[in-house]
Parts: structure tokens; sequence; C-alpha cells
């Protein structure tokens, strides 16, 4: 269970910037919004519930869905002319791990409904008035990379055909961006999203994995589906800052896509450290070696949390420059790295504890270790582009 300590310090999302205390509390040190209730607790509370159940269907529950717009995510970084939040990526990386604590596949759900509403501000006028004329809370899901599928130019706009793997939460979403190749001037293709109701697609029971079950993170398909211009545009808008736009908007999509996906792995690990001490460690005298592994384990995870922090620093207030955008990849990957240690390290000291079903060591471990895997999280590559940065810059820092 998520401590009263835990709950009362979540923030939530649909309070605004000017807040200066995180959770938006009020003059008496209650956190409220609207009719009194607390829509970040109460999401806290029902993705906790449904977690394992969300586990064994693959697919989060419809309350804990509605639950995740009434705290604010799908909204977060939606444009303020629509209503959105334009909000800062330091309150989402604290939300979204926050609920990942509480339930890995709800947290990772969470996170990129948000991150999805900030690809979509960068459509067309018409095509953003075609998601949120009706207002900001739309659950948007995605398969953007690698482009998959076919586009084909057809007057007025584009024909796509094929299908769309790993779409997380499109069971609950209400529209989608896929990505393909597409033909570009000069017969250079382009990497184009293109925004489809979710009406028009199929999706395809294909997500089996072995962690972050419950993100339900399915292929879609599509045969002929027509998609006007005004709903398409090219991946290389995502690095131009948008005129005009809120700080969130301002800042290149490789700045800030790794430490959304390493947020959800940070609270999952946390989930696991927490599950270890209360599955795993007797009470009673010490243990040096139980001991060892607690401190080493708590250690890493809050070297990982403010590895976080600072992506989130550079993001909502820092300079952006080629190193900086590099310096948030290497430090998401280095995060979500030593989250990766941290569980496997719990895992293995649990002995045959960790290996029943019940055990929720068992999950937040493969929890972890899916999230952790994804290619946005990939060491390697966050290496070649910090060292290359770094070097273009006179040797980093």
């Amino acid at each position: 269970m998520l401590s009263a300590q835990q709950r009362s310090t979540a923030p939530d999302l649909r309070r605004t910037e000017t807040d200066s205390r995180l959770g938006g509390r009020n003059g008496r040190g209650e956190q409220r919004h609207g009719d009194g209730e607390d829509p970040f607790g109460l999401l806290l509370g029902a993705a906790e519930r449904d977690a394992r159940s969300a586990d064994e269907r693959r697919a989060l529950g419809p309350g804990v869905a509605a639950a995740i717009v009434d705290a604010g995510f799908p909204r977060h970084f939606v444009p303020a002319r629509w209503g959105g939040a334009a909000g800062s990526f330091g309150r989402l990386l604290r939300a979204a791990s926050a609920v990942a604590e509480a339930c890995a596949s709800t947290g990772w759900c969470a996170a990129l409904y948000a991150a999805h509403g900030r690809l979509a501000a960068y459509l067309p006028e018409q095509g953003q008035q075609d998601l949120w004329a009706g207002g900001p809370d739309v659950r948007i899901a995605a398969s953007v990379v690698p482009p998959q599928g076919r586009a084909t130019a057809v007057p007025g706009g584009w024909r796509l055909d094929g299908e769309w793997r790993m779409a997380s939460g499109v069971a609950h979403a209400e529209w989608l961006l896929l990505a393909s190749w597409a033909p570009g001037p000069e017969g250079v293709r382009e990497h184009r999203f293109f925004a489809v109701p979710r009406a028009e697609l199929s999706v395809l029971d294909t997500w089996d994995s072995v962690g972050l079950r419950g993100s339900g993170s399915n292929s879609v398909t599509g045969d002929g589906i027509v998609v006007p211009a005004h709903r398409s545009f090219v991946l290389d808008a995502l690095v131009r800052p948008l005129p005009d736009g809120a700080r969130c908007h301002r800042v290149p999509y490789p700045m800030v896509a790794s430490p959304i996906f390493a947020a959800p792995v940070l609270g999952s690990a946390r989930a696991a450290l927490r599950a270890w001490t209360a599955e795993c460690l007797e009470p009673g005298p010490g243990r040096p070696g139980r001991d060892l592994l607690l401190t080493r384990a708590s250690a890493r995870l809050h070297a990982a949390g403010l590895l976080l922090e600072s992506t989130a620093h550079r993001a909502d207030r820092g300079e952006i420059t080629p190193l900086a955008v590099a310096e948030n990849r290497r430090d998401a990957a280095t995060a979500a790295e030593l989250c990766r240690e941290v569980a496997h390290d719990l895992f293995a000291a649990s002995g045959l504890r960790g290996q029943s079903p019940e055990s929720r060591l068992q999950r937040a471990w493969r929890d972890v270790t899916t999230a952790a895997s994804h290619g946005a999280l990939g060491l390697d590559a966050a290496a070649d582009a910090y060292a290359g940065a770094a070097r273009a810059d006179g040797g980093g820092r």
C-alpha cells in the first residue's frame, strides 16, 4: 500500500502551474479540487487496487482510465487556448512516477497520454480543433517510432493502410497518432505523423509481454483510411519550437522523450524496493548482506530521482542547446539503468518468495525490466549522442 505521505504529497496535474507547492494545497494545507475530491489521490487508490487485475487482463480497467483523465494527464501539455494546462515537465515526471509506484502500467499510460497531447499540438490549427474543440481531456494513443504501415498521397490528404504495433493504452483512447514513411518533396521520403479517430481503426490482441502487461499496448490496423492534410505533420517539426508556444512546446522532442519514458520506470523501481522490504526484510536485528542491499538500492534510486529532476530542470528552465539535449538523454537512460539494476538485485535476493505469483516484487521486477528496455532509454544510443555533443562543446560537463 502507498503510505499516507506518498498520497498526500502526490502532485495534482489539474492544478495550475502558478500553484507554488506540489498538489495545489489550499490555505488550510488540504489538497482539494472542485467538488472537494482529490483526483490524484483517487487515481493512486484506483491504480493500486486494480494493478494485479490489470496485469492479468492485459489492459487498464475503465475506472482507472477515467481516473487518469480526472487527474489531468491528457490535458497536461494541451495548449491553453484549447483549455489545456501547457504544463511543466517537472510536474509530469513527478506525477507519472508516483502513479507508477501504485501501478506501473497506469503510470506508463498516463505519462504517454500526456506526451501524445504534446505531440498533437504540432498539428495544423484545424487538426487541433478536430481533437480538442470539445475539450482538452482527450486520451491519445500513439505508434510513431518506427514508422509503420503505408501512407499514400491522395487529393486533400493521405490514405493509410497496414498495421502499427504497440499503441499503449489504445483500448481507452479516442484518437491515435500513427506514423508512416510518406513521399515528400522531390521524391525524398518523410517520417510523417497522422491523427486518426480510434473508431476508424481495428485493434489486434497482440500484447502479451513479460511486464507492463496492463498497458494494453496492442497493435492497430487500418484499410483505406483517409486522413485530411490538416491532421498530419512531419517528424522534423518536433525539433523546432512552436511559434508563440508555451515553454513545453518550445523544447525539441529528443530533449524530453527519454525522461517521460523513464519516470514510470523510477516509480516501479521504488515499488520494487517497497515490496522487497515488506516481503523479504525480516524484523529484528539487521543482517549485513540485506542491510547493504537495502542501503545500496535506496541510494541508487535516490540518484535516479535526482537525475530525472535534472532533466526536468533543463526542459522547464534551462538553455536549450545540443549539449543540454544530449545531457537529458544521458541522464534519463542512466536513471533507467540504475532502476533496472536495483530491481534485478532485489529480485535475485528474494529467493522463493519472489517466484510466487502473489509477489508484488515479482510484478515490479517484470515491469521495470520491460519498461527500461524501451528504445528511448537505450544507454548506448544516449552515450553516442552525448559524446558527440560533448566533443562539439569542448568536453561537456
